[in-house]
């Protein structure tokens, strides 16, 4: 149960710090980050990776993200009850950061061009949005792998290096979907969003978990064929 409630906490806190920056950093403008800008929100939620990596991670692994787990148990490194598990604890962690964030937003004078920080796209631009998703969860889960295997991972560094990944990510994605990669961090703040963020949730959900998916085939590739 432990681990469990540690990916609930440290998801918690990925959408509390990630999407409350764009939140309440996108203040007074429409869009979204517009106070510290792309780089300033890509920071916040790397930032927040690397904290809760050093944190949790020798507890549960800090995956924070069903996408993440779901590569890690295509890979053969933990079990199905673990993985669903994992699953279900990182969603009501993002709907307590979700909560959190809506709270402060509805007690104060502060906010932003969201209530939670949700993600949505141009519904003319589906596509690309998806391509954007699956790509990029590609790329973040390939490089977990990479850097958590036993043999030939970073080590200590492994969770500066994902934090670091992501940061590069949102500064790419943001334009496109707002950056999501994690159906976590978006169920929770489209469940209390609602509207376009609701409806487009299915993207948030199915893109990323085909970009794990095949981050997980291609480690495996890289991983049969080493000595």
């Amino acid at each position: 149960m432990r681990k469990y409630l540690a990916e609930m906490i440290g998801t918690m806190v990925l959408v509390l710090m990630g999407c409350g920056s764009a939140v309440f950093a996108g203040n007074a403008a429409d869009t979204v980050g517009a106070g510290v800008g792309t780089l300033g929100v890509a920071l916040a939620f790397g930032l927040s990776v690397v904290a809760m990596a050093y944190t949790i991670g020798s507890i549960s692994g800090c995956h924070i993200n069903p996408a993440i787990t779901l590569g890690v148990w295509m890979s053969g490194r933990m079990s199905s009850r673990d993985a669903s598990m994992y699953m279900i604890f990182q969603v009501v962690g993002a709907l307590i950061g979700s909560f959190i964030l809506a709270l402060l937003v509805s007690s104060g004078g502060f906010d932003g061009p969201t209530t939670t920080g949700s993600n949505t796209f141009d519904p003319g631009e589906t596509g690309q949005a998806f391509i954007a998703e699956a790509v990029f969860t590609f790329i973040f889960v390939l490089v977990v792998l990479g850097s958590t295997d036993e043999k030939g991972g970073a080590g200590n560094l492994a969770g500066l290096a994902i934090g670091l990944t992501l940061v590069l990510i949102h500064i790419v994605c943001i334009p496109i979907t707002g950056t999501s990669v994690n159906p976590a961090r978006s169920i929770g703040p489209a469940l209390l969003e609602g509207g376009q963020a609701l409806s487009q949730l299915w993207l948030f959900i199915v893109a990323p978990f085909v970009g794990a998916a095949c981050s997980a085939l291609v480690w495996k590739f890289f991983a049969a064929g080493r000595k």
